[in-house]
């Protein structure tokens, strides 16, 4: 009897399922018998490579000798080294040349218009991989840009600060020697001793602000008592007081501690008593005031003085930078004083917060961790690149002069 075609065709599925089965199990068996772990295959070569690409925080692209793009990551793109898949016209070109003659080539990619989500600075480097590939590598140069601008800035105004109470002694020492009159001698002779004097306290800030900049390790961090921080700081400010006609006015002794080094706290504070006493008309008042909030002691400096325009606001921290240039130097200032207080808070975990009103008067005030706070764990050093960082703000003063009006 013949057999139809579709049961045969059955029992050959059947068949074949059961060998199937058969042989699993046989297999498991022979598994479970030797023990012999499975190990997955992992990623290849290729695959580790391209996953390298793709996390590379330089942009990376592979271009061939047709000028097409065979490999790239999204920072590529960020960058500017490659637009929709293609690569930009100043590399492809440079890639063709590369391709062609060989060689190493350097470009030039910074925008020509500046802005704050887009690098300010970037510098594309290709070079040769063979067979008309050619590789580039793109990376993000604005952070050194920037540094070397303030390396410059930095050198220059140093120069500038130093010269002019050198050139000012060396004047006013040629006049004493030809004056004949013994008050002419002792009137120039004292002029000489303020210039030294300004001299020596321009080259002790510079290196004291050298060293709150660079990573060098504070002081170890102990409570100190904010009364006799500012017991210190205004008997270091006391002369340049009376001479000023300022009246010092202090609130009541508060018991609090912040944690930090004294040396330093005291420095700080003298040098904001200094700068309200400098900018503050005679017989004005400077007063100081103590304070806790939440987890942060506060100690502020309020003066009646010219106060500062809101576009100096963010510019009075920046080192040898002055609203009034002929008050400053009239005064004996060095443009140093606020970047060290601004350095100092910084260094300690805290801030400087500034306040001020054109005519009525300025408000900072420096804010400190408590000991609690820290819980004895010194703050890292803050290592600075630039003039302008995010260690002050400004914004509603704790202590408002009184003659604000409110």
């Amino acid at each position: 009897m013949a057999v139809p075609l579709s049961v045969t065709v059955l029992a050959v599925v059947v068949a074949a399922v059961l060998g199937v089965v058969v042989g699993a199990a046989g297999l498991r068996w022979r598994t479970r018998a030797t023990r012999t772990p499975v190990v997955a295959a992992g990623p290849t070569v290729a695959e580790l490579l391209a996953r390298i690409v793709r996390r590379s925080h330089t942009g990376l692209a592979v271009i061939n000798r047709f000028g097409d793009v065979v490999l790239s990551n999204d920072r590529a793109e960020i960058l500017g080294a490659v637009v929709d898949a293609r690569p930009d016209g100043r590399v492809a070109a440079a890639a063709e040349r590369i391709a062609e003659h060989g060689g190493t080539a350097e470009i030039d990619l910074s925008p020509p218009v500046a802005s704050r989500r887009a690098p300010q600075s970037v510098i594309a480097r290709l070079g040769p991989l063979g067979d008309g590939f050619v590789v580039v590598e793109a990376s993000d140069t604005s952070a050194a840009v920037r540094l070397e601008a303030v390396r410059r800035d930095f050198v220059a105004n140093v120069g500038h600060e130093l010269k002019t109470p050198v050139g000012a002694m060396a004047v006013l020492a040629e006049a004493a020697l030809d004056a004949d009159d013994p008050a002419e001698v002792t009137r120039f002779t004292t002029k000489i001793l303020h210039e030294s004097r300004r001299l020596g306290s321009l080259v002790t800030e510079l290196i004291e602000l050298s060293r709150l900049q660079g990573a060098e390790a504070l002081p170890e961090l102990e409570p100190v008592g904010l009364d006799d921080v500012v017991r210190e700081a205004v008997a270091r400010v006391r002369v340049s007081a009376e001479t000023a006609g300022t009246d010092l006015t202090l609130d009541a002794p508060s018991g609090l501690e912040a944690a930090g080094s004294r040396t330093l706290l005291v420095t700080a504070l003298a040098n904001l008593l200094e700068n309200a006493i400098a900018y503050s008309p005679e017989g004005s008042p400077v007063s100081v005031r103590r304070r806790k909030v939440d987890s942060r002691v506060e100690i502020s400096v309020t003066d009646r003085g010219i106060g500062i325009a809101p576009e100096h606001q963010e510019r009075v921290f920046e080192r040898f930078f002055r609203v009034d240039p002929a008050r400053s130097r009239a005064t004996g200032g060095t443009g140093l004083g606020l970047a060290i207080v601004k350095h100092v808070a910084a260094n300690h975990g805290g801030e400087v917060r500034l306040w001020s009103e054109p005519g009525v008067g300025s408000t900072f005030t420096l804010r400190l961790p408590t000991p609690e706070a820290t819980g004895g764990d010194p703050p890292s050093p803050v290592v600075g690149t630039g003039s302008r960082d995010t260690t002050h703000r400004t914004g509603t003063p704790v202590l408002e002069p009184t003659s604000r009006g409110e």
